[in-house]
């Protein structure tokens, strides 16, 4: 399967887009964000499980990490609320076990460069913020490696950020409030998906707006 498999362009999905489709497993569903691949898989997801669900043991032969929605993702290893960031590098392995909350994370996988061994995660409701570039601007870094870079942005209503280019491409998913560029609007729950060296000029609106944003981490095409 290829979806959005294009890094050379911009991919955008909304809430309106989404179409969850049955996993192999019983009370889990996703909404395929990107993928390369089947089963097994270079992908991006939103994966809703079921309360009392369960997935079936694996080991992540090219690394996970995902961001807790909603609800509380649990395996054997602990239990991680919503807004948990947790990255689990290649080689590692678990059994996702979901209680009586259900659980919805935003899922990556098969992403991590080989030398990037630190498996840890991050409780996003209690660390903390740092100011950003621009006033209204704050900003929790995640992860750094390479010339990848993962944070949270809270953005304060009606902030403009300046114009700017993303070496390495910019992937943002909306987790509250509405993000704004020049090209579109994008509600809670959108995903954008930005290449090598595209350009924006971002805001925000009344309702401020709190992204995921990955940069430095899409194939770069010499076109």
């Amino acid at each position: 399967m290829k979806l959005n498999a294009e890094f050379d362009q911009v991919a955008v999905v909304r809430p309106e887009d989404y179409k969850w489709v049955p996993s192999p497993m019983p009370g889990v569903e996703r909404m395929m964000l990107d993928r390369i691949g089947d089963e097994v898989a270079r992908a991006t997801t939103i994966v809703r499980y079921a309360p009392n669900s369960e997935f079936s043991s694996h080991v992540h032969g090219g690394g996970e990490e995902f961001f807790v929605l909603e609800g509380v993702f649990s395996d054997e290893h602990d239990d991680y609320p919503a807004g948990s960031y947790v990255r689990n590098p290649i080689g590692t392995a678990h059994t996702p076990r979901i209680g009586a909350e259900g659980a919805t994370i935003f899922v990556k996988l098969c992403q991590f460069e080989k030398e990037d061994q630190h498996q840890f995660n991050i409780n996003t409701k209690e660390a903390n913020w740092y100011p950003g570039l621009v006033p209204g601007l704050s900003v929790m870094p995640l992860h750094e490696y390479g010339t990848e870079h993962v944070a949270l942005v809270k953005w304060a209503p009606n902030t403009l950020f300046k114009p700017h280019q993303h070496w390495g491409g910019e992937e943002i998913l909306v987790l509250e409030g509405t993000f704004y560029d020049e090209h579109g609007t994008y509600p809670k729950g959108s995903w954008i998906r930005s290449p090598h060296l595209s350009k924006h000029t971002p805001f925000t609106k009344e309702d401020g707006a709190l992204i995921y944003v990955k940069t430095g981490h899409l194939p770069i095409s010499e076109k």
